[in-house]
């Protein structure tokens, strides 16, 4: 068995980071949900380091502060993110806060900071910007960091299918529930974490058992029916299954389809699966959405429905 790689580390914040990435090569952005353009960066990372492989990122995402009306919900939550991140190659994650008096640095003493760390090359995507009033450019950057004995690597943008990769477009389709779309500037199925939490019991009722995930994730696909695969955290193998991200109007009658008022439920048939789950921790891979959610005229309606959703899920995961 080959040995496991070291932990990430993490450094909380650029000035606890001084000194500590040596000859290394640092990736700068905010990689929320660590999309296919993000993955290029790490990998420009991981080419030319010649010390440590780091990435500096931002908590909290500086929209929240620069524009909060506007700030977008996130693809993931903290540790997935820190998760992804690891899977790139990374050594060393820089976590700076992003406050009122950090914000408030010039260009010339954001670049001091990165420098101070000692890394030897920077990597940024080519419309990165940076300093109070992002007064930043790429080639202010480049100039800085030239004059303090530091490369610029310029990673153009990934492009998948003509189609290139950012965290707003995964955003948007994942809110449309276009969860295929998604999964392919991901390059992988858009997912979210949660607890496995007793439910009203339903599911069992209607011979389709489904454990009830509650996630704190800010993103959420559609309200609709969709074809997932789930683990239990935090290695448990992948679990075919069919979902319902919604409202349970069959049985909710005073709510409306329109708008997909919270709060939500997202419950889960696992597929060829009876073990007690409550109160495990679990990841919900949305592969493929099946249709939108509806209001059934009764019981028995619906029952026939699940029947053709799960025949469906399975064809489509090849289970």
């Amino acid at each position: 068995m080959s040995p496991q790689p070291p932990a990430m580390r993490i450094h909380p914040g650029l000035a606890a980071a001084t000194g500590a990435l040596k000859a290394g090569a640092m990736a700068i952005g905010n990689f929320d949900g660590v999309h296919l353009g993000h993955q290029a960066l790490f990998a420009a990372v991981r080419r030319n380091a010649r010390g440590p492989a780091s990435a500096l990122t931002f908590e909290p995402h500086p929209a929240r502060l620069l524009a909060p009306r506007y700030a977008p919900p996130l693809i993931c939550e903290k540790p997935r993110k820190r998760e992804l991140i690891a899977g790139c190659g990374i050594s060393d994650l820089v976590e700076q806060a992003f406050d009122a008096a950090f914000a408030a640095n010039s260009p010339i003493s954001f670049v001091e900071m990165v420098v101070g760390t000692g890394v030897g090359e920077v990597v940024v995507g080519q419309d990165f910007t940076y300093g109070k009033a992002r007064a930043g450019t790429v080639e202010t950057l480049r100039v800085s960091l030239a004059e303090r004995g530091v490369h610029l690597h310029v990673v153009p943008p990934v492009a998948v299918n003509g189609l290139v990769c950012s965290s707003t477009k995964v955003r948007e389709f994942v809110l449309e529930g276009r969860v295929e779309a998604a999964s392919m500037l991901l390059g992988r199925p858009f997912d979210l974490d949660g607890d496995v939490v007793r439910g009203a019991g339903r599911g069992r009722k209607l011979g389709w058992p489904t454990a009830n995930i509650r996630t704190t994730n800010e993103l959420l696909p559609a309200v609709g029916v969709y074809a997932v695969r789930a683990r239990l955290l935090p290695d448990g193998p992948p679990i075919a299954g069919a979902a319902n991200l919604g409202l349970n109007p069959t049985f909710r009658p005073d709510v409306a389809l329109a708008g997909g008022q919270p709060p939500l439920s997202l419950e889960v048939h696992l597929l060829d699966f009876a073990q007690d789950i409550y109160d495990r921790r679990g990841r919900v891979e949305f592969v493929h959405r099946l249709r939108e959610e509806r209001r059934f005229p009764g019981i028995e309606a619906l029952k026939a429905q699940i029947t053709q959703d799960v025949i469906q899920a399975r064809r489509l995961l090849g289970v």
